[in-house]
């Protein structure tokens, strides 16, 4: 009785990991040997071990990352012009405290979308906030914010997050509606916020795609977006054909 009455009162104070812990003790006789210290410092090492686990799926729930990938997998044998030092580099995610940015561009099936992702992984694991969206969905979603007066609201939300994953940029038109909320998010990203970018659209091509009717606004997201950049330019052909669901990019 007195077991079961520790273990409600562990669940009620939320020390789940404690809970299960002395669970797991109960039933393990060599537990039985350990001293006192020796026990509780294992249950502290299970809640502390829950609590991290917990705090991991709640950030890649809400990072809503297009595909599982993780950097370990990253596919360095492909020959796509991935250089692994640059790699090396980016996955430490030092980047992303710092506030800069990652331009990840190449054909399709050059493996961007995943690799931004496992970045984003990542960082997860590292306790950042992440937020995938394909550049598309979110400009027209930031249309209809505009309609519904919640715009300034979803701008603020976005600002906030750690790692913004800006996914297939370039891929559709651009009007001046999008230029303007582009230019809204990336002003408000500046000053700390790191924001991975993949396109299909190589850098060169950016302002051209950006500018028609006002160069002025290509002008100011090239210059928020490129001008604290780690550009990483993928070629060659699909990976997707070589290329199993188990396999990494």
């Amino acid at each position: 009785m007195l077991t079961e009455q520790t273990l409600s009162k562990l669940r009620d104070l939320r020390l789940s990991g404690m809970a299960a812990g002395f669970e797991e003790q109960l039933g393990n006789a060599a537990a039985q040997s350990l001293s006192f210290e020796e026990r509780f410092g294992l249950l502290v090492d299970h809640e502390a071990t829950y609590r991290e686990n917990h705090r991991l799926q709640r950030l890649l729930k809400a990072a809503k990352l297009k595909t599982q990938a993780c950097v370990e997998d990253i596919d360095y044998h492909h020959p796509r012009g991935l250089d692994r030092s640059v790699m090396a580099s980016l996955t430490t995610c030092d980047w992303v405290a710092r506030g800069l940015n990652v331009i990840l561009t190449g054909p399709t099936g050059s493996g961007k979308t995943w690799l931004a992702c496992a970045l984003g992984q990542k960082a997860c694991r590292l306790g950042k906030t992440v937020l995938f969206q394909r550049a598309p969905l979110l400009l027209e979603e930031l249309r209809l914010t505009h309609a519904d007066g919640s715009f300034r609201k979803r701008l603020a939300q976005l600002a906030k997050i750690d790692l913004f994953i800006l996914d297939d940029f370039g891929s559709g038109a651009i009007n001046a509606g999008h230029r303007a909320d582009l230019l809204e998010i990336v002003e408000a990203r500046v000053e700390g916020r790191a924001t991975i970018v993949t396109s299909q659209l190589p850098v060169d091509k950016w302002h051209d795609y950006l500018g028609t009717g006002n160069p002025t606004t290509a002008d100011a997201i090239m210059d928020r977006i490129v001008s604290r950049a780690v550009r990483v330019p993928l070629s060659g052909e699909s990976m997707r054909k070589h290329m199993t669901a188990a396999e990494g990019f």
